[in-house]
């Protein structure tokens, strides 16, 4: 059984940073791409960024390139988000899941979440 638990959000100033983690287990982790999804109050899901499965290649929302970077480690079952500059509509629960950018993310198997507010 697919189970990812997120962790690292909190409350952060606009123009700060932080970091995201997604354990990973139930499942052979490097064997999948890997994506961020968040989702705002009274909104919908949103794509965040993806990895592939062996860390190679990312892809990113336009609304966040240049200032979050996606990265895993294997070894460790864990999947990182570094999020930096944040901005006011970077709030959101984050969440991680199972599939990539050509796939699509796997919405069923979403932990959790972590909640990230960007505010002065």
């Amino acid at each position: 059984e697919v189970q990812l638990v997120e962790s690292g959000g909190g409350l952060v100033q606009p123009g700060g940073s932080l970091r995201l983690s997604c354990a990973a287990s139930g499942f052979t982790f490097g064997n999948y791409d890997m994506s961020w999804v968040r989702q705002a109050p009274g909104k919908g899901p949103e794509w965040v960024s993806a990895i592939n499965s062996a860390g190679g290649r990312t892809y990113y929302a336009h609304s966040v390139k240049g200032r979050f970077t996606i990265s895993r480690d294997n070894a460790k079952n864990t999947l990182y988000l570094q999020m930096n500059s944040l901005k006011p509509e970077d709030t959101a629960v984050y969440y991680c899941a199972t599939g990539g950018i050509y796939s699509g993310y796997d919405p069923g198997t979403r932990g959790q979440g972590t909640q990230v507010t960007v505010s002065s």
